[in-house]
C-alpha cells in the first residue's frame, strides 16, 4: 500500500472522461416491470456520490449492477473507459462495504483484511505492510489479533472499510454501511468515512435512504423515484433548488400549501392559498397562471412576527417540542393546516407560549413552487 496515500486508486485513473458511466442501463427482474429505467449517469474520479432514495427506487439494483452482483437486462457500463457490463465481480477491481460488514467470524482482524490480498497472490511481505497500513488508516491498529465478536459495531464496520480499501481500488462501493449502529456512533462514522474518502482521493459510490446522511456526506446526491434519477446535484442544491415536489418533500423536512397561481412572471410567482391568503413565491418557469400548485416551504426558513417578512399568515402556536439545538413549533393555521417552524436554541429567548396568535412570517426566496399534479 502506497506509504503517503494509503489506499490510493490504482492504475486506470488517467484515463480521460468518468471515472464510471451508464449509458441507457435498465434492470427487470420479471421481464415487465424495470427496477432501473434508462439509467445514464456519469461518476467522476474522487468524487462521493451518494445514491438516495425510498425502497424500491432502484438505488441499491444500480449499487449491485455496477457491483456485478446484478446483470443489467440492457445497456453498458464503462469503469475507465473498459466495458464492464458483463464482467464477473472478483474482475472488477472494486471494493464493497456492506451494511452487515460480511466478515469472517473464524478469522481474526488481520487474516480478514489480508483475504482480498491473499485471493490475488500477492507476497506475504507485502501482504503484512497492506494490512498494517490499513488498519492503521481506520484507527484499528493493535486490534489484528481479534475476532470480530471481540469488536464493537462500530469498530467491525472499520475493519469492513479496511478490507475494501487495502487492495488500492479505483472504486468503492456502500451499501448503507453505517444502518445496524445507534444515531451517535452513526453521526460520527460519517465525518470519519468522509475525512477518510478526502485524504485518499478514491471514488466512492454510496447507498441511503437517509437524507441526513446523504446532506453530510456527499460531493453529488442522485435521487431516485421509480427506477430514475429524479434529480442528480450538490446537497445544497438539492435541498435549496429542488426540481420537483418529490425531491423536496424527501430530501429534508418540508411544509406544503396549497392553493392556485394568480400571476406568473420572471420576477415571482403570486399564490392564493385555499385559506385565501396572498403569499409571493419564487420564480417557477413550469408553473402557469391559473394552475393548482404546491408550495413547499422549509422550517427553518419560518420565522415568528417578524414585521419585514413579505409574506405573513395568522396562525395559533399549538405546540413546542426542545430538540436541544432546536425548538421544533407547530403552528395551526385557520383552515386547520400544520406549519412547521424550526428556530436555533440560541434564538428562542422571547418566543411566544402555546395558544398565542402569531404571525408565521418568511420571504419569497424560500418558496418552492410545483405544479399541483406534477409527480
Amino acid at each position: 500500500m502506497n506509504a503517503e496515500k494509503p489506499g490510493a486508486p490504482g492504475p486506470g485513473l488517467d484515463t480521460p472522461g468518468p471515472l464510471v458511466r451508464f449509458s441507457n442501463v435498465s434492470k427487470s427482474y420479471d421481464g415487465q416491470v424495470l427496477v432501473v429505467a434508462d439509467l445514464d449517469l456519469d461518476i467522476a474520479r474522487g468524487e462521493f456520490l451518494t445514491l438516495l432514495g425510498p425502497s424500491g427506487s432502484g438505488k441499491t439494483t444500480t449499487l449491485m449492477m455496477l457491483a456485478g452482483f446484478e446483470a443489467p437486462t440492457g445497456g453498458t457500463i464503462l469503469l475507465a473507459g473498459k466495458d464492464i457490463t458483463r464482467l464477473p465481480p472478483h474482475r472488477r477491481g472494486i471494493g464493497v462495504v456492506f451494511q452487515n460488514y460480511a466478515l469472517f467470524p473464524h478469522m481474526t482482524v488481520v487474516e480478514n483484511v489480508a483475504y482480498a490480498l491473499k485471493a490475488r497472490s500477492v507476497q506475504p511481505a507485502q501482504i503484512k505492510r497492506r494490512v498494517d497500513a490499513a488498519l492503521d488508516m481506520v484507527k484499528l491498529g493493535g486490534f489484528g489479533s481479534r475476532h470480530p465478536a471481540q469488536l464493537s459495531g462500530g469498530q467491525q464496520q472499520r475493519v469492513a472499510f479496511a478490507r475494501a480499501l487495502v487492495f488500492e481500488p479505483e472504486l468503492v462501493l456502500l451499501d448503507e454501511p453505517l444502518g445496524a449502529l445507534d444515531k451517535q456512533l452513526r453521526e460520527r462514522m460519517q465525518y470519519e468515512l468522509k475525512q477518510l474518502h478526502e485524504r485518499l482521493g478514491v471514488t466512492m459510490v454510496y447507498v441511503t435512504h437517509d437524507q441526513s446522511e446523504a446532506l453530510t456526506m456527499s460531493d453529488r446526491i442522485a435521487v431516485f423515484k421509480d427506477g430514475r434519477i429524479e434529480q442528480l446535484a450538490t446537497p445544497m442544491a438539492l435541498y435549496k433548488t429542488p426540481r420537483s415536489l418529490f425531491v423536496a418533500e424527501f430530501v429534508g423536512e418540508s411544509n406544503r400549501l396549497v392553493g392556485m397561481a394568480e400571476a406568473c412572471d420572471a420576477l415571482g410567482v403570486q399564490v392564493r392559498l385555499d385559506d385565501g391568503t396572498l403569499i409571493a413565491a419564487a420564480p417557477a418557469p413550469s408553473v402557469r397562471t391559473g394552475t393548482r400548485v404546491v408550495v413547499s416551504l422549509r422550517p427553518e426558513r419560518i420565522e415568528i412576527d417578524q414585521p419585514d417578512a413579505v409574506n405573513r399568515i395568522p396562525a395559533i402556536l399549538e405546540r413546542q417540542v426542545f430538540h436541544g439545538d432546536a425548538m421544533r413549533i407547530v403552528l395551526r393555521r385557520p383552515d386547520g393546516g400544520e406549519l412547521v417552524v424550526k428556530i436555533a436554541a440560541s434564538r428562542l429567548v422571547g418566543q411566544p407560549n402555546r395558544g398565542a396568535a402569531v404571525l408565521a412570517s418568511f420571504n419569497p426566496e424560500d418558496c418552492c413552487v410545483f405544479a399541483a399534479d406534477a409527480p
